[in-house]
């Protein structure tokens, strides 16, 4: 012992989360800490090195680093280090050394767990940013979050009818018809070959055999429904209810690897209550004007507020949210094709930026482009796409998702173009990567199809996630442009806010915080050539195919989680307060045990930004 142990109990009892303890625990631990000298440079841990104490800082200053030599963090008086190895496996993942003589205390590992065991406050303290305590049954005024959670949670494999009976495209009408009633039932999925090749509904005999006099004897194929829209088993029974929705329909197909496993129909969803999301997108499918259209986006924040004060993760909120905004960008192209006329070639309508990844918050602006089929003629058809873009772009203005600063927008001719444009749009990106070649790949390459001909971009994604994949040189720009952004996280572990203007003393937790990540999953997807673009599903591919380890990626999700979250809290508490959400957040507002959790993700992300680029100049030599 180099300090008395008095000493000991003092600095344990202003130290958070000591400091909550009742202080007869305090003065029993106190005889359980080991407090020891390190003299300046002494190594304390290395990484790999075993690890089985928590470490407090008493005095001095330690640096730790990370097992490339990046600097990640200095820490000061009542500090703590260590904690991941013994939530883990025991062993260190960082050095840390001493830059001047001071002082640590160290509390072994079993009290460290009883003290968990015993005080919730302090297994909270303690917790992985992102793990998620136990909450409690939602109040009858949250009972459509949890509905809408409960449909985000609930997979189609265990809701659809399995093995569904089905009828083959060259029967009869009268056929279907006999097999509808035998078996009670209302559609009949059409197969040929194992393979899903359209559906027939009673709706479909009603309006296409009986109403118009038809021959009940005609071929089934020629009064189906061809290419019938159809879910994965894995998705959620909120994409379902979702895609009814949007489409009016009430039945969808499930297929497991592209063959026909289930169908899902109204009567599977009715115990699963329609939630306030679903509600709002089928009250858009309703309106006709950008007015009225306003009116259901207004609700957003309130919406917003119900996920987040309902224990919704940000990747379920990120979900619901982005629902809304899809549902207004299909209604404003139905809208304004009923106003133009049909389109005269082929196109595909895409979302790009928060919109494409499913991640928007409370603020969005608007990312998108089309996809034009290569028989188009600008002289013949410029005027129509022309016409068509402006009218939902300005729709989308008008709905609250303001025009993108950078114009990167159908409306822009430029992201208006046909596939061989995109096509070679792609290539220059890729072998050409220049500053503005890197920051429109980082954009384009988080697409997602809303509407038109899906055709249009599957060969299109597919060409350039092999071209990129096999350019190194391309990828090492994608890393440095990954490496623009860093985490808003200071020497002493203080955070790095903003000096002067509008926001004094904060910092922005979108572009310091949430973009890092994004940006690091893109990468690692793009190497494994991973059609993913939503950051979560990008991190958990990138995990099952060891393009990142499995520590690394869990890492990155956690903090991934609890920056967003934290993010959509400060949203919710400026909307409660009446003023209009942005990223920019001052520590104060955040407890003492939200301001260590948010220090580990962004030391999390300094971290794995490290080792992108290690593994880059690993890769370059």
């Amino acid at each position: 012992m180099e300090t008395e142990t008095a000493d000991i109990e003092d600095f344990l009892a202003a130290c958070p989360p000591f400091d909550l303890l009742p202080p007869d625990t305090v003065a029993a631990l106190a005889d359980k800490i080991e407090t020891v000298r390190a003299g300046k440079g002494t190594v304390i841990l290395e990484p790999g090195q075993e690890s089985r104490h928590l470490y407090l800082v008493r005095s001095g200053t330690v640096e730790i680093r990370s097992p490339t030599d990046h600097l990640l963090a200095q820490l000061g008086e009542r500090d703590a280090f260590g904690v991941r190895a013994l939530l883990g496996n025991g062993t260190a993942s960082y050095r840390a050394t001493a830059l001047e003589d001071g002082l640590l205390c160290l509390l072994p590992q079993p009290e460290f767990s009883r003290l968990k065991a015993a005080f919730p406050h302090f297994d909270r303290f303690f917790q992985p940013m992102g793990a998620g305590g136990p909450r409690g049954l939602p109040s009858d005024g949250d009972r459509d979050t949890g509905e809408q959670l409960g449909l985000l949670s609930q997979r189609l494999r265990d809701l659809m009818t399995v093995g569904p009976i089905t009828i083959g495209r060259d029967q009869t009408a009268r056929d279907a018809a006999l097999k509808m009633r035998q078996f009670g039932i209302s559609c009949l999925p059409v197969v040929e070959g194992g393979q899903l090749v359209g559906i027939l509904t009673n709706g479909d005999l009603r309006d296409r055999v009986v109403a118009e006099g038809g021959d009940v004897d005609a071929a089934v194929g020629s009064v189906m429904t061809p290419d019938p829209v159809a879910l994965d088993a894995d998705q959620s029974a909120f994409d379902a209810l979702l895609g009814m929705t949007e489409r009016n329909i009430s039945h969808l197909p499930i297929v497991d690897d592209g063959k026909l496993v289930g169908i899902i129909t109204n009567t599977n969803l009715v115990r699963k209550q329609t939630a306030s999301a679903v509600y709002m997108v089928g009250d858009i499918y309703k309106r006709r004007t950008f007015e009225d259209l306003a009116d259901i986006v207004a609700q957003v924040p309130r919406l917003l507020v119900q996920l987040v004060e309902g224990g919704a993760t940000a990747q379920n909120v990120g979900h619901i949210v982005t629902s809304v905004c899809d549902a207004v960008t299909n209604r404003l192209l139905q809208l304004g094709e009923d106003r133009f006329g049909p389109a005269p070639v082929p196109y595909l309508w895409l979302a790009c930026g928060s919109q494409g990844r499913r991640e928007q918050s409370g603020i969005s602006d608007q990312d998108n482009c089309m996809i034009l089929d290569d028989a188009f003629v600008e002289a013949e058809h410029g005027a129509y796409f022309a016409q068509l873009a402006t009218y939902v772009c300005d729709g989308l203005n008008a709905c609250g998702y303001v025009y993108c600063p950078g114009e990167m927008m159908a409306m822009t001719p430029k992201w208006r173009q046909p596939l061989r444009q995109w096509q070679e749009y792609f290539r220059s990106w890729i072998d050409q990567p220049g500053p503005m070649a890197q920051m429109l790949a980082s954009v384009m390459f988080d697409l997602r199809p809303i509407r038109g001909n899906a055709r249009l971009y599957d060969g299109l994604q597919d060409e350039t996630l092999q071209r990129s994949r096999s350019n190194s040189i391309f990828i090492a720009h994608l890393v440095s442009n990954a490496l623009t952004h860093t985490p808003p996280l200071g020497f002493f572990r203080g955070f790095v806010l903003v000096r002067s203007g509008e926001h004094k003393n904060q910092f922005d937790m979108k572009h310091n915080g949430v973009v890092p990540i994004v940006d690091i999953a893109r990468v690692y997807a793009l190497q494994a050539g991973l059609k993913d673009v939503n950051t979560y599903d990008r991190l958990a591919a990138c995990r099952e195919g060891s393009a990142l380890s499995e520590a690394g990626a869990r890492d990155l999700l956690d903090a991934f989680e609890f920056i967003s979250i934290t993010r959509l809290k400060h949203q919710v508490r400026q909307i409660r307060s009446g003023k209009a959400p942005n990223n920019f957040m001052a520590p104060d507002e955040l407890s003492e045990f939200e301001r260590n959790h948010l220090r580990d993700a962004f030391l999390v992300v300094k971290t794995q930004q490290s080792a992108l680029s290690n593994a880059h100049q690993i890769g370059a030599r």
